[in-house]
Formats: C-alpha cells, structure tokens, sequence
C-alpha cells in the first residue's frame, strides 16, 4: 500500500494546471448510456475513480477507447448487462448513477447499493422515490437495487434535501422520459450544470440548470456528442488554500474562477491577495501569515463541504482562533485527529471544530480516512517541521490527477513509496 513522504520546506510558487473534475466526469460517463451512438469525453482526469466507472461500463457490455491528451470515447449500442455488481459499486458511490440511464434507456437496471468514502449517511432513498414517481417497479433485496419499466414518464419531483447524485440520477431518467419532468429543491453545483450542458449536447431539453428548478421535457432519443468536462473546483481550492496556508504565490490555470466564489471570499478573509483571469487565479500571500477565517458548509453556491478539511488545515497555522461548522455530513471531521497529532490546537463539538491557530505544525505518521481528509493531511505536511509520512494515499487517487507531481512542481518535496 502506497504512502506520501513529505518535507515541510517553505511556500508554495509556480503554475499549476488543473484537471477535469472528478464530480462532473464521473456522471457524464455513465450518461452516455443514454445515447444511441457514441460519445467522445474530454478532459478526462486519470482517477482511480474514473478507471471504476469505465471498468463498470465495459463490463456493461460498452467500447470504451482512450484516446491521446486525456479522451474516452464510449459507445453504449454492444451492451449487453444491466447490472452493476457489489465489486465495482463498492469502493465507489457514483457507482449508483447508473441506475437512471439504465432504466431510462433500457428499461431494467441492477445496481448494488453504493459504497465510497466513509464521510456520514448518504441515502439513495431520494433517488428511489423520484424513479418510482416516474412509473419504475423497484425492489431492493440482498444489497441490491432491482428497476424495471416501460417508458418512464414525467412528473413533478420535489426531493426533501438537496442530494447531488440524487438530483443527476433523476435529471437523467427524465431526458427519455415522456412528457415534462420537474425536479423542485435540484441541486445547483456547477458539477451539476456541466451534466446538463451534456445532456443538452445530446439532444436534451433541459431549463434552469444551475437553479433550484430544474425542468425537463423528455424526447424519444439522444445522440452520442464531443464534449469537453468542466475543471476541478474543489482540486482548484486545494491548491490555492496549499499556498495560502505556506504564504506562498501560485497560479491555477486552466480552472473556472466563476465557479469558486464562496472559496475565493474566504481566502480573501484570510489576507490572500488574488487576481483572477478568464481561466486562471493567481493567489499571492506576499509571505505574511494567513489570518483566521470562520466557515460554515452548506450546498452551492455557499461553502463546499469539500473543502472544509483543507481550510482546518489553512487555520490550523493561521493567527487567530476561528470556527468550522460542518452542515452537509455528520461525520466529516475525522481527519481532525491526525491534524492533532501534527500539533494542530483543535476542539470538537458536535459539528463544530474550534481551531486556534499555532506558528507551525511538527511532522508525524498520519492516515487518511477520505478523499478530502487524505488531501487536508498532505497541505499540513507541507506546513509542519520535519517529514510527515500519509498513508492509505489510495483515497486521495480516487479524486486527485497525479497529485505528487503537481506538488512537486510547486517546490514541494514530496514522493510517494510503498509501506
């Protein structure tokens, strides 16, 4: 099993070139089940996460081909099962997109119930009800998620929270569907519209991407098309909150600055001087420590759950004392004990962390418990004394294209070995 040696060693500077985002490619994969033709993806991230879901679709019966400069092109018209089997499903909780396309398209649809990060309860009871409001029989029995139906039909869908895989399962049931589907309280992350935006490209009709209404009016087929996947957001903040947290100077490139506004504003707070492009964000922290910020998660377009880990890293060495209220899972803050033992001055209570914030951190053995966690522990390597050893790096491979070497690249002495 793989870990991360890393030496804090000063600020971060240089480029760096951000990648497509896990949480958009990963639902376009499994849409294009939908076409009757192929489809070319790209800007695809080389993820473990990503190799899953094409392995899930191979299995499925799907060509899948890899192109040079990060393409995949999958042709769904050879599949031949409508299964997604425990082995797949079960390191990765994506896995549960299929089971729109599939009983969308096709009719039928097995599909385990999903594992993945172990970060709280994350139900697909939404998705099951939405799927059953649109006329699918569905069963679940040993583990598995069982759907049959004829064409689905439209129908008003009102989800009770916000669920991001649960606003996509359904978004994509209902392009094939008959007649108008609307999804009330739908998701709004940018993952979200870059799905719709494919969809669309398909032959979709689709209104109000990007707002609490999605609107859906079904059409009897949909093509294979060219599409080109949104940049990582939440790779983008991770890199930016790397240099904030050493007083560094980077710039992002490739990446949406419009898409991370709440991010950006709480770096701003924290004494980071950014300037923004079309596609670039330049953060400079002129060497001077950052300053303590209070965050609270919430869905798009306020706070990312997703980058809460990062920013108890980013206080941790900050001057002052703040506060971090986690609303989106209840059980996100288990990377704060290993922060603790790196000397971090850390309190929980209930989904709140108090942080005051220390000069520096001191180098010790830790272990990533999530993707994001695993990410936070990296940013408090590069800002602790001495070399600090991650281990169970396979999580951070799930979300996170050639980490290492993009660190690397930032004047961060990091390297990867075996235990």
């Amino acid at each position: 099993m793989d870990k991360l040696l890393i030496e804090g060693n000063g600020p971060l500077t240089g480029d760096v070139r951000i990648s497509g985002a896990k949480n958009a490619v990963l639902p376009i994969l499994t849409a294009t089940l939908l076409g009757s033709t192929a489809s070319r993806i790209n800007n695809v991230p080389h993820l473990n996460d990503v190799t899953t879901t094409m392995s899930l679709l191979g299995r499925m019966g799907c060509q899948l081909t890899m192109g040079d400069n990060m393409q995949v092109e999958v042709d769904p018209s050879t599949i031949n099962d409508y299964a997604a089997p425990y082995d797949l499903v079960r390191t990765m909780r994506a896995s549960i997109l299929v089971l729109g396309p599939l009983v969308a398209r096709y009719g039928q649809a097995e599909v385990s119930l999903p594992g993945g990060c172990a970060i709280g309860a994350r139900p697909v009871n939404l998705h099951i009800e939405g799927l059953r409001a649109m006329g699918a029989d569905i069963t679940i029995d040993g583990g598995y998620i069982r759907a049959k139906a004829g064409r689905l039909k439209g129908a008003n869908i009102h989800l009770e929270t916000v669920t991001v895989t649960g606003t996509e399962n359904l978004l994509m049931a209902a392009t094939l569907a008959r007649g108008q589907t609307v999804i009330e309280n739908a998701a709004r992350e940018p993952e979200v519209v870059d799905l719709a935006n494919y969809l669309t490209a398909m032959g979709a009709k689709i209104q109000g991407a990007g707002t609490s209404t999605l609107v859906i009016d079904g059409v009897d087929d949909l093509y294979g098309t060219d599409y080109t996947v949104v940049a990582d957001r939440i790779e983008t903040g991770t890199f930016l909150v790397g240099a904030a947290a050493s007083r560094g100077k980077i710039c992002v490139k490739d990446t949406v600055p419009s898409n991370m506004n709440s991010v950006l504003d709480k770096l701003t707070e924290a004494g980071a001087d950014i300037t923004i492009g079309d596609d670039w964000i330049e953060l400079d922290m002129h060497g001077e420590r950052p300053q303590a910020v209070n965050v609270t998660t919430a869905p798009y377009p306020d706070f990312p759950t997703d980058m809460q880990a990062q920013f108890c890293v980013l206080n941790a060495v900050a001057s002052g004392t703040s506060k971090i209220t986690e609303t989106v899972f209840e059980n996100r803050f288990m990377h704060i004990n290993e922060l603790q033992r790196m000397g971090a001055d850390i309190n929980i209570d209930g989904n709140s962390v108090t942080i005051k914030g220390v000069e520096r951190l001191t180098a010790a053995p830790v272990m990533a418990t999530d993707l994001r966690a695993s990410a936070s522990l990296i940013l408090a390597a590069l800002v602790a004394d001495g070399e600090t050893s991650v281990s169970r790096v396979y999580h951070i491979d799930r979300g996170y294209e050639r980490i290492e070497e993009k660190f690397h690249q930032l004047g961060a002495e990091i390297r990867r070995a075996s235990d």
